[in-house]
């Protein structure tokens, strides 16, 4: 997300944010019809771990699959920040989400995470263009797995870093 960019305006950021809640909402609700509303046609939508998708279509039937393997799902979004992009109908944004899960398989975990996101306004109406999951940590609801060391990560893709 560069700095070089102006942050939106109030209305800009309060319809975007409301995409974050209607994005989430269908999470917690395993609504694809309404998840899907979230996204343009030619969207892009990566989750790491080779789980890259482009297009609307794909995006769905990606999301369908991983719900499949979900019994309840609690996700919900934290800070963020958003900036014009190019022209005032691109921004880009980041936000901050926990994601509390069961398995269908009865297991329980958690994720803490950001999205790294661009959006695009289309007929008036903020969607997604990208989102990029960055995972933290994703583990047991007690916090005992590893947690993803992001800066070493940057440091060695050459990323220069102050800390």
């Amino acid at each position: 997300m560069s700095d070089a960019n102006p942050h939106v305006s109030t209305d800009d950021f309060l319809a975007i944010e409301r995409l974050l809640h209607r994005y989430v909402d269908a999470v917690i609700h395993r609504n694809g019809v309404q998840w899907a509303t979230t996204w343009a046609d030619d969207a892009t939508w990566d989750l790491g771990r080779g789980r890259l998708v482009h297009g609307k279509e794909e995006i769905v039937a990606l999301w369908y699959r991983a719900m499949q393997g979900m019994h309840a799902v609690v996700q919900v979004v934290h800070s963020g920040e958003v900036r014009y992009g190019d022209t005032t109908d691109t921004a880009t944004g980041r936000w901050y989400i926990n994601e509390w899960f069961r398995r269908a398989d009865g297991a329980n975990a958690m994720l803490l995470a950001h999205y790294d996101d661009e959006y695009v306004k289309v007929d008036g109406e903020w969607l997604f263009s990208r989102r990029f999951l960055q995972s933290h940590y994703g583990g047991p609801p007690d916090l005992s797995a590893e947690f993803t060391n992001h800066h070493d990560a940057l440091v060695e893709r050459g990323v220069p870093s102050d800390v």
